[in-house]
């Protein structure tokens, strides 16, 4: 378990102390969070008011058929990652290939560049402004970027049973924190979660003297694995100079989710006979520890810290 001492207001406690620090109570709060986030999306994607997909502009100026010379990303981020293994962007590629038969527009996240973002720093700021941050992280007298990055290869957190998450903007590969799936007698069972994890790491960030400026801090792991940006594929022509939805594209890609995802369920959850297939779980950060990613990192990009 955690040996650092955390503060009354740290955001990740909360869902700890809800839960009363029980791995399968954790786990179905974030369970719970992605049925019904999914559940949501695809309503509202189905429905006939639905306008069309979300196109992130940045990215469309900067990769694909409509990329502008010299365009740059203008946010700076400083972020914590942590890489998947070579089993998850197995499974990845795995996924990416089959939502391009029936979505070739879609943009795929390059394996080199998939993440799982433990924190965010900071975002969508000036680069100035994210030095400052980063002279203050690695100036800091608990051990700075060093504690942190190591700190998983001592903290031992698993996610598993992983689905396909979607929203009209993009889609990701979700995963739960383990709760003593497939593990021996002689093991923890998993009471040190991935959310303990995020948990420690927002201190040791406070204790660095970084004031946290993460967007969220919803019981999600995801690594995201495709955006939308254009609508190629997914229209109509309605007279001679104007393009509808086409409503049946939009549903047989939503199909073909739901299609992976039974195939993710029967094939990489936990067996009958409790093992687990290659890409069905993964030990947070366990091999490399984690990565410290400074300035344009929307899209996997960046340098380390």
């Amino acid at each position: 378990m955690s040996s650092i001492v955390i503060s009354d207001d740290n955001p990740f406690q909360n869902l700890i102390t809800e839960t009363d620090n029980d791995p399968k109570q954790l786990q179905d709060a974030y369970e719970a969070h992605r049925v019904k986030r999914n559940a949501q999306q695809k309503a509202a994607i189905l429905a006939d008011d639905f306008p069309g997909w979300k196109i992130d502009d940045i990215l469309m100026r900067l990769d694909g058929p409509r990329k502008e010379d010299g365009y740059v990303d203008p946010r700076h981020c400083l972020v914590i990652w942590a890489r998947p293994p070579s089993a998850i962007r197995e499974l990845v590629a795995w996924i990416q290939n089959e939502l391009k038969t029936v979505a070739p527009s879609l943009w795929m996240m390059p394996p080199d560049n998939l993440h799982l973002t433990i924190l965010e720093l900071a975002h969508s700021l000036t680069k100035p402004e994210i030095e400052n941050l980063v002279q203050t992280l690695e100036s800091a007298t608990n051990g700075g970027p060093k504690q942190i990055r190591e700190y998983p290869t001592t903290h031992r957190s698993r996610l598993l049973k992983p689905v396909v998450s979607f929203d009209s903007s993009a889609l990701a590969l979700s995963f739960l924190p383990a709760a003593g799936e497939s593990i021996s007698t002689n093991e923890t069972k998993d009471e040190y979660s991935y959310h303990h994890l995020r948990r420690d790491i927002f201190e040791l960030a406070r204790q660095a003297n970084i004031s946290v400026g993460s967007r969220y801090i919803v019981p999600s792991a995801h690594v995201t694995i495709a955006r939308f940006i254009n609508h190629d594929g997914f229209t109509v022509r309605k007279g001679e100079n104007e393009d509808q939805l086409d409503r049946a594209s939009v549903r047989l890609l939503i199909e073909k989710i739901e299609e992976i995802n039974r195939k993710l369920v029967s094939d990489y959850w936990p067996q009958s006979d409790g093992t687990i297939r290659d890409g069905g779980d993964w030990v947070v950060g366990d091999d490399k520890g984690f990565t410290i990613r400074r300035d344009r990192v929307w899209y996997g990009g960046g340098e380390d810290v």
